[in-house]
């Protein structure tokens, strides 16, 4: 079964978060994901969504969303840390692409994030590459804690929160996008337990409120 995909970020978020339901509902329809659509895709793709998540194996997006092939070019690093890679990846799905929605999917029980309040709280440093993982999730464990936040949710939110606020800092090219209306950026909050995914921060999506 083949659908189309929309083209504008309010009609992009809204077919996300449809699917998302029907994926807490026990009642996916797995879209595009037939020999037809394989055919359809195959000279080219034109992805409605860009979605940067947590590697976690618990978080495949297109199992999440309830969606299928070409709908969704997903960037995945652990904890969802940002580096020059992930950004030019990101910047190609919208620039390149087309892309009219950028998703950044955190998750509770994030372990890059408990991890990073382990070492914060204890001084430690993390062995191997680890460490850059940890170092780039500090910053939202800090301003975290300076809040007086003690529970896992809200280091997961905060971390959500500065990972989109960094994306739009630091890409030229979303944060004249979104200035257009062409493109907005979300953060999302994955529950493990019912599947659900919420809103924890948005940029040029009018009407989404934001915890």
């Amino acid at each position: 079964m083949s659908t189309t995909l929309p083209t504008t970020p309010a009609d992009a978020f809204a077919m996300l978060m449809a699917g998302n339901g029907r994926f807490v509902t026990g009642e996916p329809e797995h879209p595009n994901q037939d020999a037809a659509r394989r055919t359809e895709i195959a000279p080219e793709q034109n992805p409605f969504a860009v979605m940067f998540g947590c590697a976690d194996s618990r978080l495949a997006a297109e199992i999440i969303f309830d969606r299928g092939l070409g709908d969704l070019f997903v960037v995945r690093t652990a904890g969802q840390v940002v580096g020059p890679e992930v950004l030019g990846s990101i910047e190609y799905g919208v620039a390149v692409l087309g892309a009219p929605l950028v998703v950044v999917l955190g998750h509770d029980s994030c372990g890059a994030v408990a991890a990073t309040r382990a070492a914060v709280e204890a001084g430690t440093r993390a062995p191997g590459f680890v460490r850059d993982v940890i170092e780039r999730v500090t910053p939202s464990v800090l301003t975290a804690r300076a809040a007086g936040h003690t529970e896992d949710g809200e280091f997961i939110a905060e971390h959500i929160r500065q990972t989109v606020d960094l994306l739009v800092d630091r890409s030229r090219i979303l944060a004249e996008a979104i200035e257009a209306g062409r493109v907005a950026v979300v953060g999302l909050s994955y529950r493990l337990v019912d599947g659900s995914a919420h809103v924890i921060a948005a940029h040029g999506l009018d009407g989404v409120a934001a915890a």
